[in-house]
């Protein structure tokens, strides 16, 4: 049985991927040189080494949508990003472009998500206007957390000891530009952004049917008759537009009446599931949960953990976000309830 070395692999990509691939032998390379490794290569060591951090292994206890799920079969966002790959690198190999790359990314771009998903991430965002005398409900506060920048931060800073990963310029930059308008520079990365979008409409309708917020029935007839009448169908439409599209136009794109399709889905999420009273039930809690823990850790600085103290260099906000950022839904709630809760004391 032959040994497949790194640099075997690294001559197989050259001859089996697309010319608009990125090869990891030639990355921009690393901020800090590093030994190469005898089997992997750049972009599979960056996915090991995102794989093994304390922050991804966090995602298995941090909320997707619903902040109180009863069961087990909801998502969380480690299997969130784990759909996410999995989309991702289909695409990825039905275009020819590179799998590593794609993993590496797609398995690091949640790792700055607050507990409570998306609410945490808006009421951190709001205690730190708080704090900095910003209005927290203007749109410069909202720009004070953002989870892709956070994950960027995860990665480059927080990780290891402080030290950070010392991922590819191409990860880091997939990372960063996963979401919103942002545009990540890799054909990779690019996949990612939207593979994220595929997953995230299509399991939250998922858990929403589990949830008994929605049935099948009340999606939009228009959703049906160009994605399909159900999960399955969905994402096969959603990654076939995009493989197909993407090869015509040789950038990654879906036809714009997919991307139309799948909009409305977000729009009906958000309308529906996002701002469903069981939802916002505990939005409202998760919401005054992270404002009260970030308020007493802004006034109580010595009692964040000095290796989060020590990354931010005497920046105390900074300190206190990096730590409330980080903990789990259920860590948050056990230190909420450890500090602001009374507890039976026997004399």
């Amino acid at each position: 049985m032959r040994i497949i070395h790194r640099e075997d692999q690294e001559e197989r990509a050259h001859e089996a991927l697309s010319p608009d691939a990125s090869f990891a032998d030639e990355s921009e390379g690393r901020a800090r040189s590093a030994e190469p490794d005898i089997l992997r290569n750049d972009y599979q060591r960056d996915r090991d080494k995102i794989l093994h951090t304390k922050s991804f292994r966090r995602l298995s206890h941090k909320t997707q949508v619903f902040l109180a799920a009863e069961g087990d079969h909801f998502r969380t966002r480690l299997t969130h990003t784990l759909e996410v790959a999995q989309i991702a690198r289909t695409i990825a190999r039905a275009l020819g472009l590179n799998e590593d790359l794609t993993e590496a990314i797609s398995l690091g771009h949640d790792l700055g998500h607050t507990p409570f998903g998306h609410t945490g991430e808006e009421a951190l965002a709001r205690s730190i206007a708080r704090h900095r005398g910003i209005d927290p409900a203007s749109p410069e506060a909202e720009a004070l957390y953002r989870h892709n920048e956070q994950s960027l931060r995860v990665v480059e800073r927080i990780e290891n000891g402080g030290k950070g990963l010392n991922l590819t310029p191409e990860v880091r930059d997939g990372i960063l530009n996963h979401t919103g308008d942002l545009r990540a520079e890799t054909l990779e990365g690019r996949i990612v952004g939207t593979a994220d979008r595929i997953a995230y409409v299509n399991h939250d309708i998922d858990d929403a049917i589990r949830a008994g917020i929605l049935s099948e029935g009340d999606l939009p007839d228009t959703t049906h008759a160009v994605l399909g009448p159900d999960h399955s169908s969905r994402i096969q439409t959603l990654v076939m537009d995009m493989v197909e599209t993407s090869a015509a136009a040789d950038d990654i794109r879906m036809s714009d009446s997919v991307w139309d399709a799948m909009m409305e889905l977000r729009a009906f999420l958000f309308a529906r599931v996002y701002t469903a009273p069981v939802v916002m039930a505990e939005v409202d809690k998760a919401t005054r949960l992270v404002g009260a823990l970030f308020d007493y850790y802004v006034a109580h600085t010595e009692e964040v953990p000095e290796e989060y103290r020590a990354i931010a260099e005497g920046d105390d906000l900074s300190a206190v976000t990096d730590y409330v950022a980080g903990m789990t839904d259920r860590f948050a709630k056990n230190l909420f309830q450890q500090l602001f809760i009374p507890h039976s004391v026997h004399y």
